[in-house]
């Protein structure tokens, strides 16, 4: 086993890292930004190093500074996590270059299916159903055009080197093309630093479904099953589950089998996920993430692996011990991503300092978070805040779980995206599962100024019920030294308790 690590991320999924090597009894090394210097992931690390200023760029992707922070601490390992260089072909080749492991595939695997036209490619040489699209990146306005009309139109213009929502533009129409091209290159360009794109036909309803797969370096690859991830918006995930409501056993071990495949098409090693666009019983390979997930959690509480802590065994040589099961999945578990936006506001991000932080407990939550009371949320990073993740027997049971959990959840001093997974938790096309990517599109209710009353609402309750516990006691505490009797914090959170069940 490794004995030090250093991780090279932040937040969520650096704390989720640090957590993991500890239980594995490795030691974490955390890097940090200026802004980042106090954040849960360095504190809990046994060993911290500043990289720079906030920029990413300076800091977080600067691929010298996290080799040199590696080679001060000692490390023999490094993990990307997700995001930053996570994807990153030339950052993996140069920590093996330096003599590190890459906690992650190998660079001609991230390589091959970074490259969204490369992956495609490779998947149909290898059987893989894909969507019907270019052969290859679409160079000029020309061959935009001349591809949309052989394609037939709406078209979906993807970033070639990169996903996550970035570089990617829904096209009705012919007049709408030359437009949508040019600001798809441009933000292709300004995510990922390579202005190609290419193009797909657009499916109007699909389900976005991925599959978990695992492989080791001796030539063992299974796949952990599926997670729903329909709902999103502009691209980017906001709620995940497992298993999906709309895959059944057959489905399963179809796309499992079609998502093997893809890993051992490419020689993969580690953790990843192949994702498809499920639409009238076909399914469709859409990419692979070359990487941990941010929604690995439900997999992990449907299946009882841990993905990260394998990721680290698999780098450090060890034999996959894991087997598919016919069991699997086992329950069901929701994810939702907590994050430092306006949901009512076009999801707009909110900025500021967390001022107070309640989190859920109680059977079957689970968070990962990246925050304390204090944190300073800004503009320079991604805002997912944290995820809030449940587990029960059954999608029924899980739903009523998160819902509950979703209603202790409180976080004071930024608006997050809190008050829209609870409306979806009472909407009945998702409690009845019957949703696809359109989901939110279908339902502009859930973004109305309306529903984020409930969070004011309580807060409001929850003030006034303070005051009055305050004048009820005549603004003097009764308790001695020994014991000082309830404090703001602890009245404030009588109070927000009060607002939910008043009895």
């Amino acid at each position: 086993m490794l004995e030090k690590v250093l991780v090279a991320n932040r937040g969520e999924i650096a704390l989720r890292i640090v957590r993991a090597c500890q239980e594995l009894g490795v030691s974490a090394v955390a890097v940090y930004s200026e802004p980042d210097e106090f954040s849960p992931h360095v504190l809990t690390a046994e060993e911290a190093i500043p990289i720079g200023p906030a920029p990413a760029g300076e800091s977080y992707l600067d691929i010298d500074r996290l080799l040199d922070a590696a080679r001060r601490s000692n490390a023999q390992a490094i993990h990307p996590g997700y995001g930053f260089l996570a994807e990153n072909p030339e950052f993996a080749r140069r920590v093996e270059e330096d003599g590190f492991l890459f906690i992650g595939p190998s660079a001609a695997a991230i390589g091959a299916m970074g490259d969204k036209t490369e992956a495609r490619r490779r998947m149909l040489s290898a059987g893989v159903p894909v969507v019907p699209g270019s052969e290859g990146p679409i160079e000029t306005d020309d061959q935009a055009r001349a591809e949309a009309a052989r394609i037939g139109f709406p078209i979906l213009l993807k970033a070639a080197a990169g996903g996550g929502g970035k570089g990617m533009r829904v096209v009705e129409e012919a007049s709408e093309l030359p437009r949508a091209f040019e600001a798809a290159t441009r933000e292709a360009d300004q995510a990922f630093g390579d202005p190609r794109v290419y193009m797909e036909r657009f499916l109007a309803r699909p389900r976005h479904i991925e599959i978990q797969v695992l492989a080791d370096a001796h030539g063992h690859t299974i796949h952990l099953g599926e997670r729903e991830c329909s709902i999103q918006r502009r691209h980017q995930k906001l709620i995940e589950e497992a298993p999906s409501p709309a895959v059944n056993a057959d489905l399963r071990a179809e796309m499992g089998k079609v998502a093997v495949a893809a890993a051992e098409a490419v020689d993969y090693v580690g953790a990843g996920t192949v994702e498809f666009l499920v639409e009238d019983g076909q399914f469709f390979f859409l990419e692979m993430n070359t990487r941990i997930q941010v929604e690995h959690p439900v997999t992990e509480l449907v299946t009882g692996v841990d993905l990260v802590q394998w990721q680290i065994r698999i780098a450090a040589g060890a034999r996959l011990e894991v087997d598919a099961d016919p069991d699997w999945p086992a329950g069901h578990s929701i994810e939702c991503r907590i994050s430092g936006e306006d949901p009512f506001a076009g999801f707009f991000p909110s900025t500021g300092r967390i001022e107070s932080l309640y989190v859920p407990t109680g059977p079957g939550v689970r968070w990962d978070g990246g925050i304390a009371r204090g944190f300073e949320v800004g503009l320079h990073y991604d805002p997912l805040l944290a995820k809030l993740v449940v587990y029960a027997p059954s999608r029924e049971e899980a739903i009523m779980r998160m819902r509950r959990a979703l209603r202790e959840l409180q976080i004071e001093g930024i608006r997050t995206t809190q008050p829209f997974h609870l409306a979806v938790m009472d909407e009945p096309d998702f409690r009845a599962g019957e949703f696809s990517i359109q989901y939110i599109d279908e339902h502009p209710e859930l973004l109305a100024d309306g529903a984020a009353s409930w969070q004011e609402r309580a807060a409001a309750i929850a003030a006034v019920l303070l005051e009055e516990e305050r004048r009820e006691r005549g603004g003097v505490s009764s308790g001695s030294p020994a014991d000082p009797g309830p404090t703001p914090a602890r009245e404030g959170r009588t109070a927000w308790q009060r607002a939910f069940d008043p009895r």
